[in-house]
């Protein structure tokens, strides 16, 4: 008789999820969707004072233009409803992880932050922790990923929904390409 899937479905999905401990920190930033409420709840425990969102580059203005939502806006609204007092917003000319880690440079360089706390997706936590590390080597900020506790991808029960086992796919090609085009990037 073989084992059953879930330990080995249970181990898989936390690969992606990276917990930390978090300090006192200069910024918290927010990748994504999902770290609204986590920020302010980090905020509101005092790591940080000030959240910075990732704008959205120029080619997403055509949406603004013609009514739609923009990411950043809309992120803005929903911290300042759970208190946050002190946004601001890190420009951005490309969508993307690695353009969003390659904003950080200058801007942690202008701000003069010695550590920043970034929120994130739990199944984006261990792909965005591996570009931060590659990206911010050598420079004096400390970065730390915090995955978001109200993330809807549950590491114990990813293969229970067919969410779920997409997310894992997808995050699971990203993170092998990655590991192929960085292999010392840890």
């Amino acid at each position: 008789m073989r084992p059953p899937l879930k330990p080995r479905c249970v181990s898989r999905g936390f690969y992606f999820a990276v917990e930390r401990k978090t300090s006192g920190s200069l910024a918290i930033l927010m990748a994504g969707g999902a770290g609204a409420r986590e920020a302010a709840d980090l905020v509101q425990s005092g790591i940080a004072t000030r959240v910075a969102v990732f704008s959205d580059p120029q080619e997403v203005h055509e949406f603004i233009r013609r009514g739609l939502p923009d990411r950043a806006a809309r992120q803005i609204r929903q911290l300042k409803s759970l208190g946050v007092t002190d946004v601001v917003q890190i420009p951005t000319t490309e969508v993307g992880t690695n353009a969003e880690a390659r904003a950080l440079l200058p801007w942690c360089d202008q701000h003069q932050f010695q550590s920043i706390v970034l929120v994130t997706t739990r199944d984006h936590s261990r792909r965005s922790r591996r570009v931060l590390n590659r990206v911010m080597k050598g420079h004096p900020t400390h970065v730390m990923v915090q995955p978001a506790r109200y993330s809807w991808f549950d590491p114990d029960r990813w293969w229970e929904t067919r969410g779920g086992a997409r997310t894992e796919i997808i995050e699971l090609q990203k993170l092998v390409l990655d590991a192929v085009l960085h292999p010392l990037s840890f």
